[in-house]
């Protein structure tokens, strides 16, 4: 198909996220990607600012995540998960534990980080069901948040930016505490923490879990908070008993600096939700974790009633240990640290610029957040015409890009923020 074919039947047939049928906007054709580069039909080329959605960590056509696929695809594609076992899913579960929090000691493997979230969920309303309190079904979060678009994620996500207006009566009730106060380094807010487990205290006896975004908030807002108040939380879910769920599906593998944003206030959850550049960004994989005693709760009741058909994929499993693999022996905090100081040095002129209501960096993640909702459109097209693809949502022009991104591509990232802020 030509360039132009591929645009009509896309127009006519296919549906993108959080878009209309058909889409008001054509999208730009990608041809390949090698690098930190997207090739476009045209020719032209863009240098991925966002990681495919934060995912695409060690770049792409990397060759030993490229030899990874290769080599599991001549062994075999897919096998069932039921009744069977194999080596990459094994040992794909045997490197999660020895890398996340210590006490997450259980692995289940799923299709998208979304699901991931459903099955947490799960876990915490069986495990609380098998510990004698079925009236413990709610579940508390605060604001600001976004878990995904299945069913039980979206009723954690924001009340306001997220999509409960579209699903109101449908969609489970929750408890919504309010957002934690912004900056990674910021003093805590001793009356906000109070407010905070005042609200885990007073629904206690019908929560089965809390479930937050640990450090960053990311599609609700990408917030940072200090890590103390995570500690507070741990602190008062173990006092009652309340699962707690830590989302790092945004935050893991070294996103905030930290291999998980759970390491920067020293707890570990119950659960936690991993996906996103758990396989470097070559297929979809999740997986989510839990303690010994979670999984002992949920067996009291029998058995944990989920199994997705392409559970434990040995492909994608077969990834994920490579895109492990190059984070142990490789530097990745230092490339983290470089990211970040030119992302740091790059944004720091836009504070204070017209339109511009505050630039935060964190990790490696650059946020120039405005004073008014983005035009998309006009703010893309900047970007592409400085060489860059960037996807601005909301009031936010952002950038996640990979870790191996050098110094010259992190200063074309930080001008083509630049002039997607004043033309959006």
């Amino acid at each position: 198909m030509t360039p132009e074919e591929i645009v009509a039947v896309d127009r006519a047939h296919v549906w993108h996220p959080y878009a209309p049928m058909p889409a008001r906007s054509d999208p730009y054709v990608v041809e390949s990607a090698a690098g930190v580069r997207l090739r476009l039909a045209d020719g032209r080329e863009l240098v991925d600012g966002m990681s495919s959605w934060w995912a695409a960590i060690h770049g792409y056509r990397h060759p030993v995540l490229d030899a990874a696929v290769t080599d599991q695809l001549g062994r075999m594609s897919h096998v069932m998960f039921g009744g069977l076992t194999h080596g990459p899913a094994v040992e794909l579960a045997r490197s999660l534990v020895e890398i996340t929090p210590p006490g997450l000691e259980h692995v289940f493997l799923c299709d998208s980080g979304s699901v991931g979230v459903e099955v947490a969920v799960k876990m915490a309303l069986q495990y609380q069901r098998g510990r004698g309190r079925p009236e413990r079904h709610r579940l508390a979060t605060w604001r600001g948040g976004y878990h995904g678009d299945t069913f039980h994620p979206m009723s954690v996500c924001d009340p306001v930016g997220g999509m409960h207006a579209l699903w109101t009566g449908v969609l489970p009730r929750q408890i919504f505490a309010d957002l934690p106060p912004s900056g990674f380094d910021a003093p805590v807010d001793e009356a906000y923490a109070a407010s905070l487990v005042d609200a885990v205290e007073r629904h206690a006896h019908e929560l089965a879990a809390v479930i937050v975004e640990p450090v960053v908030q990311g599609a609700g807002g990408m917030r940072f908070h200090n890590p103390a108040y995570l500690r507070l939380l741990r602190e008062v879910t173990a006092a009652h008993d309340i699962v707690l769920i830590f989302d790092e599906i945004a935050t893991g593998f070294g996103r905030t600096g930290a291999l998980f944003a759970a390491g920067h206030a020293g707890v570990t959850p119950d659960v936690m939700c991993l996906g996103k550049a758990l396989t470097g960004g070559y297929l979809s994989l999740a997986a989510t974790l839990c303690t010994p005693a979670v999984a002992a709760g949920i067996s009291a009741t029998g058995v944990l009633a989920h199994g997705p058909t392409f559970m434990g994929n040995p492909v994608a499993c077969a990834v994920a240990n490579a895109s492990i693999g190059l984070l142990k022996a490789g530097n990745w905090p230092g490339e983290v640290s470089r990211v970040r100081a030119g992302l740091s040095a790059g944004l720091a002129p836009l504070r204070g610029a017209p339109g511009v209501a505050d630039v935060r960096v964190l990790g490696a993640i650059g946020v120039v957040q405005l004073d008014h909702d983005v035009d998309m459109a006009a703010a893309t097209a900047a970007a592409v015409a400085h060489g860059v693809w960037l996807r601005p949502f909301r009031d936010l022009i952002y950038t996640m890009p990979p870790y191996v991104t050098d110094d010259e591509d992190l200063a074309r990232i930080c001008t083509a923020i630049a002039a997607a802020a004043a033309a959006g």
